[in-house]
């Protein structure tokens, strides 16, 4: 489809001149294409501040009107949000083309990308022959293993669910995937470092648990030949991240705007060039390069989307506590 967007949403959107975003920093699902093509066609001003999903609705929450316009939180979360009343519906022109699964009836939320949980490799840290492949290898390593904070991040929440499906766990049986991550705190070897583009280039992390996107456009950005990505062959979670719009956002139209844009056909291959696998991808003829971006769909057999929405929703709420109680301790 051409992408063509309203004409009095885009007046309106370049009146307020400003675009105010949570969670969407350049470095993520090549958000940075994403601001550049909003303020080179639209003039919008753009600014973000990088958080979690749960400080996301905490500052909607607490703050209103002086926190971000919009927001960029994993699929539980959208559903928190529209729960906890902070956000305001909007549908794009493409809405039809989003899954039913993948969006609020409303418009309160909508998925515009998935992705898989995977893991990273410093090369120069890990041998060839110890390298993981899977959750179970990960047992057997010397190596650490980042996952970032649980407690408040989706990204580090479905790393546990995907290691927890590995060992015949579920949305409602997340101890599996704790007691992996409790083995690895018992020897030592569990990092509490935060996977990010900083901390891998300056070789503080040697295998890190993030969705592929982030560990393609890490490995692209920093040092191709360094690091490998791979999706765990025994077990993974396929998941994504909806855009959240304040309801009491200063630039409304503007955040309205950024939402058409990203589910639009340009947005959404912009995404894909961040290697993550937009939401309408059936709908889209992606071009060969971009394509090339993202890995081979035999690396996805083990993988599985979360099956039981509100199941998954009780267990993150509990997951935090779980985690300390569980985990953590066990490093202290």
């Amino acid at each position: 489809m051409a992408d063509v967007i309203d004409t009095a949403l885009v007046d309106a959107a370049k009146k307020e001149g400003a675009i105010s975003s949570a969670g969407m920093p350049g470095s993520w699902a090549n958000w940075k294409g994403t601001w550049a093509a909003l303020t080179s066609q639209y003039g919008l001003k753009h600014t973000d501040t990088e958080m979690s999903s749960a400080q996301q609705l905490a500052k909607f929450a607490a703050e209103k009107g002086d926190a971000s316009d919009i927001g960029d939180v994993g699929a539980v979360f959208g559903v928190l949000a529209a729960e906890k009343g902070v956000t305001q519906p909007y549908k794009p022109s493409t809405w039809e083309q989003i899954p039913a699964w993948a969006k609020d009836r409303d418009g309160h939320w909508m998925l515009a990308y998935t992705g898989t949980i995977a893991f990273i490799v410093n090369k120069d840290l890990v041998k060839e022959g110890e390298r993981p492949k899977s959750w179970h290898d990960l047992e057997k390593g010397k190596y650490a293993v980042a996952i970032g904070d649980v407690g408040t991040a989706a990204q580090a929440a479905c790393g546990v669910l995907a290691a927890a499906i590995a060992y015949k766990g579920d949305e409602n049986n997340i101890e599996p995937g704790l007691h992996l991550f409790t083995k690895l705190a018992q020897q030592g070897r569990l990092s509490l470092a935060n996977p990010t583009p900083r901390t891998l280039e300056k070789g503080g992390i040697e295998v890190g648990v993030l969705w592929d996107f982030n560990a393609l456009g890490y490995r692209d950005q920093i040092d191709a030949e360094r690091f490998e990505v791979v999706i765990p062959s025994d077990g993974s979670v396929t998941s994504g991240y909806a855009t959240v719009i304040n309801k009491h956002a200063k630039n409304a139209n503007a955040a309205k705007l950024v939402r058409e844009f990203i589910l639009s056909d340009a947005g959404q291959t912009n995404l894909a060039r961040g290697h993550a696998r937009p939401i309408r991808a059936e709908h889209l003829t992606l071009p060969a390069e971009v394509q090339a971006k993202l890995l081979p769909n035999e690396q996805y057999q083990a993988a599985q989307p979360i099956k039981d929405a509100a199941a998954w929703e009780v267990t993150t709420r509990k997951l935090p506590q779980m985690w300390q109680e569980q985990v953590i301790i066990e490093m202290e």
